[in-house]
C-alpha cells in the first residue's frame, strides 16, 4: 500500500507513467467510467476546499466510484476533540481511500502511518500540496512540451504558499530548471528551500518587481496572499495588493510564456488576462481532475 504525502513519493518515472494515464484519460474519459465501480473514497477536509474537494469528487464520480466525507473540521468529530490518528482509522473501516486537508504541517503524514488505506496529502498548512504539484508538471508538460530547461518565475506569497513549495521540490529533479521568486520582503522563500537549491547548484534569484523578470520568464507561476495564515488582518491589507498581473504588463512578456496559478485569485490577476492565450490557469484546474482520476486508479492499484 502507497500513500502520496509528497510529490517525492513518485519516482520521475512513475510520475510519467501517471501523466501518460491521464493523457489517456482525456482522450478516453468512457473507457475509465467504471474503473472504480464499488470504490468508496473519503474526503476529510478540516479546512475549506472548492477546486481540490469538487476535484477530487468529479474524479472519483468519473471513474464510476463513490464519496463520503466532510467539508470542514466542524461538521466533523474534530470539533469534539478526535485526533487525526482515531478519525483516519474509522475512516479506514469506511472507504478505500482517502484524501486529506489539514491546516496543520504533518497531519497526513501521521494519518498514514495509523491508515489502512492508502492516504493522499490534499495540502497540509504551508507545508505541502502534492496533488496540485502533479496538476502544475501535468500542465507544463502538456502546454510546453517538456519538464525540463526553463526559466519559472514564482510571485507573491512564497513563505505560507504550499503549492510553490512543493512545486520547487518537485522541479529540481528534473535538468536545467532556474527559478526566480518575486515577493515582498515579509513573504520571501523560507531559507530551508534555498539552502536546497544552494547544496544542488540549481539557480536561483530573489527579485522584488515582477517587472524586472517577466522578459526573462518562460513560465510564471501567480498565487494570491493567503489571508487565513496571517497573524493580523492589518499585514494581510498591506500586501495583498502587493502584486497584480495587468495586460500591460503581459507586453513585457515572452509570447509563449505560460501564466498558471493554483487557483483562487483574488486580485492577483487581472480578469482581463484571462483572454490572453498565455493564460493556462483554467487548463491547469481541468487536467487536476485528469490527474487525480490517474492517481486514484494508481493508488488502488488498478492501472
Amino acid at each position: 500500500m502507497r500513500h502520496l504525502i509528497s510529490p517525492l513519493d513518485f519516482t520521475t518515472e512513475e510520475l510519467n507513467q501517471i501523466f501518460d494515464l491521464a493523457a489517456s484519460i482525456e482522450q478516453n474519459p468512457q473507457k475509465y467510467a467504471h474503473v472504480c465501480d464499488g470504490k468508496i473514497l473519503a474526503t476529510c477536509f478540516y479546512e475549506p476546499s472548492t477546486r481540490t474537494r469538487l476535484s477530487f469528487e468529479s474524479a472519483m464520480t468519473r471513474l464510476g466510484g463513490q464519496v463520503i466525507g466532510f467539508s470542514d473540521a466542524g461538521s466533523s468529530s474534530a470539533s469534539k476533540g478526535e485526533s487525526v490518528s482515531d478519525t483516519i482509522r474509522v475512516i479506514s473501516c469506511y472507504a478505500d481511500i482517502c484524501a486529506m486537508r489539514h491546516p496543520k504541517e504533518g497531519a497526513a503524514t501521521v494519518a498514514s502511518s495509523k491508515s489502512l488505506i492508502p492516504v493522499i496529502n490534499a495540502g497540509d498548512g504551508g507545508h505541502q500540496h502534492p496533488t496540485q504539484t502533479l496538476t502544475d508538471l501535468l500542465t507544463i508538460k502538456n502546454l510546453k512540451g517538456r519538464l525540463d530547461n526553463f526559466t519559472i518565475g514564482l510571485c507573491g506569497d512564497l513563505k505560507f504558499g504550499r503549492t510553490v513549495h512543493s512545486l520547487i521540490h518537485a522541479l529540481v529533479r528534473y535538468p536545467n530548471i532556474r527559478f526566480l521568486f518575486i515577493s515582498p520582503e515579509e513573504l520571501r522563500i523560507p531559507d530551508y528551500i534555498l539552502e536546497m537549491l544552494k547544496e544542488r547548484k540549481i539557480p536561483f534569484e530573489e527579485v522584488i518587481r515582477l517587472e524586472d523578470v517577466l522578459p526573462q520568464l518562460d513560465l510564471l507561476y501567480m498565487t494570491r496572499v493567503q489571508r487565513e495564515r496571517f497573524f493580523n488582518e492589518e499585514d494581510y491589507v498591506r500586501l495583498k495588493d502587493f502584486y497584480i498581473l495587468t495586460t500591460e504588463k503581459m507586453k513585457l512578456a515572452k509570447e509563449d510564456m505560460l501564466v498558471l496559478h493554483p487557483l483562487p485569485r483574488v486580485n492577483e490577476i487581472d480578469v482581463e488576462v484571462d483572454d490572453d492565450p498565455r493564460a493556462a490557469y483554467f487548463k491547469q484546474a481541468q487536467y487536476g481532475v485528469y490527474v487525480r482520476m490517474a492517481l486514484i486508479m494508481t493508488l488502488l492499484e488498478l492501472v
